[in-house]
This record gives structure tokens, C-alpha cells and sequence, in this order.
């Protein structure tokens, strides 16, 4: 089968021809349709220092995907060949403590689809079948594709109650965008994101946002006069791991204010503790998504009307991977998708 795969230790990704995985008893095969790039993948390619002590070579990339079930295991039962599938890219070990008690999106263990093992940036992919969410509504295959970074965008804006509050969204990345347009269906009053890219601010304003503001050119205190906002922002989402977008955000927060942190900062930095002691803010970290609450929240969403079609900006045959990668590097582009059936 073809695949996307990081043959070696250097910047650079090749397309290869590779045996399809194989399967045991609990094991779902899955024909990939779809695939959507993450940020991980673009560490991958660029091997940068994370990259370097996170990956071994050879690896398949890839953990945003939708297929088709081609085969399964003889012990997988609810799974059955023809059935439309997305798949959660972290694996567990189910048996640390937090896996036991049914809260496996805590597990120490965890090894990531497309990191620590091979991925689905292949005609074919294998995964556990208590891995594999299968789609019983219709669903667009690109958005499918994406279900993995919606997850990520719905565990962060329902982390905290959302009806009637003002949230502010630092960072509009395609994640930050869904957590966005989420964010006002799920129904906050007023949804602020901010970025200093005005091509995903605009994508942002598509997707749903009260207002996109380019932090370049005005500060968050300028969005809640705009708003006329006199307390602060009740809800934060932080998505963007920046420093200055973190510290803005604790600055502009109501007493009691509640601050979901997704973004991964790329080293320590200060932040005002003492304003977070005395305004009494809640911070709460968030890695990936909860198996499968999450999942099911995505599927209700979309069916009650969520348009995330806003973030999808670009798609690309497998074969031209190395333009969509370049074009996913960009600080404009939204979700961009690898066809895997061209």
C-alpha cells in the first residue's frame, strides 16, 4: 500500500509503498478516505527538537482520519465491514488507575496514532477496535476527516458552562476557530478570538466568532469596550501556547473567571499568580479529548446544526502532500485534507 512515512532522521517526508498493518482479534482495518494535517505532522516533517525525541523512524504519519471498515477482528463485536469510521489517536494501556475507572483520557501511558506508532497517512490503517468511532448519521468526509482536532475544540469550550457567558478565545488556529464556532452554538453571548493573522481571523469571523481581533494592532481591553464588556471575560480558552496571549488573557478575566488551557507552550514562561490567587480564576489543562463523551458531544453538534465547513481551506490528493504540507504550515490556511481515493 502507499503511505506518507518519515523514512528518515532529517527534515523531509517520503511517499512509499509499505506492507498493510497487520491485525489480531481485537483489531479493526480500516481503508482510509480521508486524512486531515495536524500541527503534530508539520513538528514531524520540519524535525524539529520535539520531533527528535518523540519519533522514531521508520513511521507512518497521521492521526486525523475517516475510512471505511475493510476487516475485522474475531473478537470485535458492534464493528462491521462497510461501516463509515474516525478514530481516537491516543491509545491506552487500560490498566492504570484512571483507565480503570473509566477515565482513560487521563492515562499516563498513553502512546499517540502517528507518533509513537504508525499512523493513517496510508491507503490502510489498524487500530483497537475500543479505539474506533463509527459514524451511525451522515457526516461530510472532510469534516469526518477532522474529528480528532473538533474533539480537542469541544472538550476545551465545554470544559466550563457556557449559556450567556462572554468567552475569549486567544490563538485562531483551526482548533481555536472550532472551539469558536462551538462556543457560540453551544450559547455564549459574546465569542472574542484573537490572532495576528488576518486571513484565520476571517475565517474565524465565517465560522461563527461575535469578534476576530488582530492582537497587532488592538489589545483584548479594546474587544471588551467594543463589547461593552465591564467585569471581564467570564470563560478563557487558550490555544495558542504563547506567553503574551496567556498573560493577556489571566489580565482580562472577571473574578471567578474560568480559563480552559489547551495550547502547549514551547517552554516555561511567567504568568501573574497573584492575579490568579485574587480574582480567583480556575485553570484547567486539557490534552485531546474525553473517550468517548467527546466524541458523542461532536456527533450531537453536528446534527443539531453546527457549520464547521468554514474551517476546511484547502484539499489536496495524497500524491500532493508536499504542496498541502506547505500550504498547512502557512499562518492562513485552515484544515487542509489529504484525498486518499484519488
Amino acid at each position: 500500500m502507499k503511505a506518507l512515512v518519515k523514512q528518515h532522521a532529517e527534515p523531509g517526508l517520503w511517499l512509499m509503498d509499505v506492507p498493510e498493518p497487520e491485525t489480531g482479534p481485537g483489531d479493526v482495518l480500516i481503508k482510509v478516505l480521508r486524512t486531515g494535517i495536524c500541527g503534530t505532522d508539520l513538528h514531524i516533517r520540519s524535525w524539529d527538537g520535539w520531533a527528535q525525541g518523540a519519533v522514531r523512524t521508520p513511521l507512518i504519519l497521521g492521526h486525523e482520519f475517516v475510512g471505511e471498515v475493510a476487516a475485522v477482528g474475531t473478537d470485535v463485536q458492534d464493528i462491521a465491514v462497510g461501516d463509515l469510521v474516525s478514530g481516537e489517536g491516543h491509545l491506552v494501556c487500560g490498566k492504570c488507575r484512571n483507565c480503570l475507572a473509566g477515565r482513560r483520557h487521563l492515562c499516563r501511558a498513553t502512546i499517540g496514532l502517528g507518533v509513537g506508532r504508525d499512523g493513517a497517512f496510508a491507503e490502510y490503517v489498524a487500530l483497537p477496535a475500543s479505539n474506533v468511532w463509527v459514524h451511525r448519521t451522515k457526516v461530510d468526509l472532510d469534516i469526518a476527516a477532522i474529528f480528532d482536532p473538533f474533539g480537542n475544540a469541544v472538550h476545551t469550550a465545554l470544559s466550563f458552562p457556557l449559556v450567556g457567558e462572554d468567552v475569549l478565545i486567544t490563538g485562531a488556529g483551526p482548533i481555536g476557530i472550532m472551539a469558536a464556532a462551538v462556543a457560540k452554538h453551544a450559547g455564549a453571548r459574546n465569542v472574542v478570538i484573537t490572532d495576528v493573522s488576518e486571513s484565520r481571523l476571517d475565517i474565524a469571523r465565517k465560522a461563527g466568532a461575535t469578534l476576530a481581533l488582530n492582537v497587532a494592532e488592538h489589545d483584548i481591553a479594546h474587544a471588551q469596550a467594543t463589547l461593552g464588556l465591564k467585569e471581564g471575560f467570564d470563560i478563557g480558552l487558550e490555544m495558542s501556547g504563547r506567553p503574551e496571549a496567556m498573560r493577556d488573557m489571566v489580565a482580562n478575566m472577571t473574578h471567578g473567571g474560568r480559563i480552559a488551557m489547551l495550547g502547549l507552550p514551547a517552554q516555561e514562561f511567567a504568568v501573574d499568580w497573584a492575579k490568579i490567587v485574587t480574582s480567583m480564576i480556575t485553570i484547567k489543562g486539557i490534552y485531546g479529548r474525553e473517550m468517548f463523551e467527546t466524541w458523542y458531544a461532536m456527533t450531537v453538534l453536528l446534527e443539531g446544526g453546527l457549520d464547521l465547513s468554514p474551517v476546511i481551506t484547502g484539499k489536496y490528493g495524497y500524491q500532493d502532500f508536499d504542496a498541502a504540507f506547505d500550504e498547512a504550515a502557512t499562518a492562513r490556511s485552515g484544515k487542509i485534507i489529504l484525498d486518499w481515493t484519488v
